[in-house]
């Protein structure tokens, strides 16, 4: 079957709610692995093997083995058990893939940080916490921004393959149209155009902050 454009802005509309479903996976995906990442960052500082050993752990077995595998593993081991939504194990799944790297990526801006900035902030009174709430993490979170913005775009494209537990996002969508209508390449080229203008705002996006970000501390 020969290619034919002038079809794309007939379907088009289509896929719009398809592209907001693939925006909420994505979000609440990053959002839920912000936390756990800062989180397993706080536990792979520590110098207590009691906590360093779990999140080493955790790491360890969420970037060995695929996001699908994670993905169904979770929607088929707790849907049964726990009742959870399509929705919310592709969630699950995509937070806590994401927080495995973002914890490696807080680990490594929080280690970037000269040390004599906590010893200077403990030596003027200030507690542990504190001292890294108002000292550390600041400058933590600015030099984590490049890496941040590309485990986000990372993320945007791995909601894909929430398509594999029904999600209907851009992929799925694109199958279920060419499932009646034949036509899997104008589809797919439909679905591929969200991803690019999706990728090409948020790298637009993250990249001002991270000028900003470089202005601003220039000039303190």
């Amino acid at each position: 079957m020969d290619y034919d454009f002038t079809v794309l802005p007939q379907f088009l509309p289509y896929f719009l709610p398809a592209a907001w479903m693939t925006l909420q996976v994505t979000a609440l995906g990053i959002l839920l692995g912000l936390a756990l990442g800062l989180a397993t960052a706080f536990l792979r500082i520590s110098d207590k093997a009691v906590l360093n050993l779990p999140a080493r752990g955790y790491i360890y077995v969420i970037r060995g083995t695929p996001l699908l595998l994670q993905l169904l593993f979770l929607y088929y081991g707790l849907r049964g058990t726990l009742g959870l939504s399509a929705l919310t194990s592709a969630m699950l799944a995509l937070g806590v893939h994401n927080g495995a790297y973002i914890g490696e990526i807080f680990r490594g801006a929080i280690g970037s940080i000269a040390p004599g900035q906590m010893e200077a902030a403990r030596s003027l009174g200030m507690t542990y916490p504190r001292a890294m709430l108002r000292i550390i993490l600041p400058q933590a979170f600015k030099r984590a921004v490049p890496a941040l913005g590309n485990q986000f775009i990372i993320a945007l494209k791995d909601s894909s393959l929430a398509s594999a537990i029904t999600i209907n996002e851009l992929l799925l969508k694109s199958q279920q149209l060419a499932s009646s209508n034949f036509r899997m390449m104008e589809m797919l080229t439909i679905a591929a155009l969200f991803y690019l203008i999706y990728t090409g705002v948020f790298t637009w996006l993250f990249s001002r902050v991270e000028r900003r970000l470089s202005l601003s501390e220039g000039t303190t």
